[in-house]
């Protein structure tokens, strides 16, 4: 339930007490989750459709279980303790990455890994939203995101640093790599999961309950500017599969393991140093608004890892890719505060992530598939899951342009 006093000067606790989580969880998290593709490819010879059917049953995963944990904190007007739990679960998991030798066993710990995202990820995003007054919302979201990317960045780094020590400039990842990377992330993890237990504060319970467990899952329950908001979402991440497929196009395109984290440590820098600004700059101009101008930026950066024609050229672009999250994912975020009461948060937040957990399996089989698929069209193939997230972009971005009109 939300403060009866929100903030909205300085950052509340609360705020920086999720920062400061997501940003140990990242550095924990980055390590691994980059390298992963890589070491699917690279070390068990796994093929790029089956690439995709992880990644996207991962997500899907953690999707189904964020609807059902936001909901269970609305019901029980709590939001600390799910996310605490969510935490630790992740930290658990990750571990056993070590011992993974099959792709099947990567998929199990990534599933773990994903229930603990989807138990979190409702309930941390609604006591953020709960914590903070309207108008500086935006500003709350994006500083999380930049803590949140600055910590990946730093895991990248480590990550970076344990490859450069071990295989030097080698064009591919080995096991014995990856598994230093594995022992190297346990440490944040477990942090991340003490300092949200010990240093965040559970929001007061303002409402009877009763009226919590009248709190419905049904479509009608919410307002029709929300609905048609995750309608969007759904076209979006259609076409928005899992990052790793911009990372095989890094190496397909000449990047070695070391140019690879090179180009993620740009990312993540540029995504941390524009996260609180342009989060900010949402709550002056409109979340809408500046969400349209992040989806074009998707659109054009796409179609230029689609004609790309050397490692350095997805390099840049994937610099300019975190523009595109810096100005979307902190504002989206906000949005979905904005569009529902404070009573439906941690269902909204459930929903909002389904929307796009759920389209992300699609979106990354296809992008599998089209990979493969459209190798027969000489140079297309690689190309063309890129062309297709960009037709898919440009569209999302015209609806919720026209259609989803509520901050101006």
């Amino acid at each position: 339930m939300a403060n009866p006093n929100p903030s909205s000067g300085p950052l509340p606790r609360n705020v920086w007490a999720a920062t400061l989580t997501s940003f140990f969880t990242d550095i924990s998290s980055e390590m691994l989750i980059n390298l992963l593709p890589l070491f699917l490819a690279n070390v068990l010879g796994v093929r790029t459709a089956v690439i995709g059917l992880i990644e996207g049953m991962a997500e899907t995963t953690a999707s189904l279980v964020k609807v059902i944990s936001g909901r269970l904190s609305d019901r029980l007007g709590r939001r600390k303790s799910l996310a605490v739990l969510g935490y630790g679960i992740s930290a658990l998991a990750k571990p056993f990455l070590y011992l993974a030798t099959t792709w099947p066993g990567v998929l199990g710990v990534r599933f773990a890994d994903r229930v603990g995202k989807g138990v979190r990820t409702a309930p941390r995003d609604a006591l953020i939203a709960g914590s903070i007054g309207q108008k500086h919302r935006g500003k709350a979201f994006g500083v999380h995101r930049a803590g949140d990317t600055a910590g990946a960045f730093i895991g990248l780094a480590i990550a970076t640093g344990i490859i450069w020590a071990t295989q030097k400039g080698a064009a591919q990842l080995t096991q014995h790599t990856f598994q230093l990377v594995v022992l190297a992330s346990i440490i944040p993890a477990l942090l991340a999961v003490l300092i949200l237990a010990l240093g965040a504060q559970e929001l007061p319970d303002r409402g009877p309950a009763s009226s919590r467990q009248n709190i419905s899952l049904s479509w009608k329950a919410f307002d029709r500017r929300f609905q048609r908001f995750l309608l969007v979402m759904g076209v979006f991440t259609l076409g928005n599969s899992a990052d790793a497929f911009i990372i095989l196009r890094g190496q397909e395109r000449g990047l070695s393991v070391m140019g690879v984290m090179g180009m993620l440590l740009t990312f993540n820098a540029v995504y941390a140093l524009l996260s609180g600004p342009l989060g900010s700059l949402s709550d002056r101009v409109g979340r809408v608004r500046l969400m349209v101008g992040g989806w074009l930026v998707y659109g054009l950066i796409y179609l230029g890892f689609a004609v790309a024609g050397a490692g350095w050229q997805v390099w840049v672009l994937f610099g300019l890719y975190g523009v595109y999250y810096a100005a979307t994912k902190g504002a989206a975020r906000a949005l979905v505060a904005d569009l529902v009461p404070r009573q439906q948060r941690g269902t909204a937040y459930g929903l909002y992530h389904a929307a796009v957990g759920f389209t992300a399996l699609p979106a990354s089989l296809v992008a599998g598939l089209l990979w493969q698929g459209a190798g027969e069209w000489d140079g297309f193939g690689p190309a063309a899951p890129f062309v297709y997230g960009a037709v898919l972009s440009l569209l999302s971005a015209m609806l919720l342009r026209l259609w989803v009109r509520c901050d101006e």
